[in-house]
């Protein structure tokens, strides 16, 4: 796990930093935002309790750094009492969790690359950082296994006939006749009489 932020542009939501989680085994990511570092904790006891009912998976190990959104009370304690071993790289040497941090990277310069080329406004970097993640998964394939982490993790292979370019232009049907544009992220609502 790694936290990535402040971001200088908050969402519309006010959320500024990025909870990066990597799984060891098949690189499957997972991103978070949080409005401070404060919610950490939090957010990490409630991922892992999903993970462990969602995917029937047990969490044996957690590796981060050694911040204090990681390092504190309520995560050694929850840590202790469901038996994970938190591994706690030393300071200041981010090889120690360089596939957290490499991931880190390709996602914000993925997400940065997005919104330049659409011409979204920055706000929308969250929006942007969870499309790269979620392209990532399905996309990238495992050297070792020859095929890609949502594979891995799901056991089948990932539908990718909806996938479209980034900020381009497209429409959803709403049961109540409205329609919904997007156009370079920009929300349009129309409604049809």
């Amino acid at each position: 796990m790694e936290l990535c932020g402040p971001m200088r542009v908050q969402t519309i939501n006010g959320k500024k930093y990025i909870l990066v989680i990597v799984d060891d085994y098949s690189r499957f990511t997972w991103v978070k935002f949080l409005r401070s570092k404060d919610e950490t904790p939090k957010v990490v006891i409630k991922f892992l309790k999903q993970i462990q009912v969602g995917l029937n998976k047990t969490v044996r190990n957690i590796r981060t750094d050694n911040g204090t959104e990681f390092v504190n009370k309520d995560l050694t304690e929850y840590y202790e009492r469901v038996g994970i071993f938190h591994q706690k790289t030393v300071s200041r040497t981010p090889q120690q969790n360089d596939v957290v941090e490499r991931r880190n990277r390709t996602l914000v310069e993925a997400a940065r690359t997005m919104l330049i080329f659409s011409k979204a406004p920055m706000f929308l970097w969250a929006e942007a950082v969870a499309t790269a993640c979620y392209t990532q998964n399905r996309s990238l394939i495992h050297t070792r296994h020859c095929k890609t982490p949502y594979e891995l993790v799901h056991d089948k292979k990932p539908d990718l006939t909806f996938f479209r370019v980034f900020g381009a232009l497209c429409y959803l049907q709403m049961t109540n006749r409205s329609t919904i544009e997007f156009e370079s992220s920009i929300l349009y609502i129309k409604i049809q009489q």
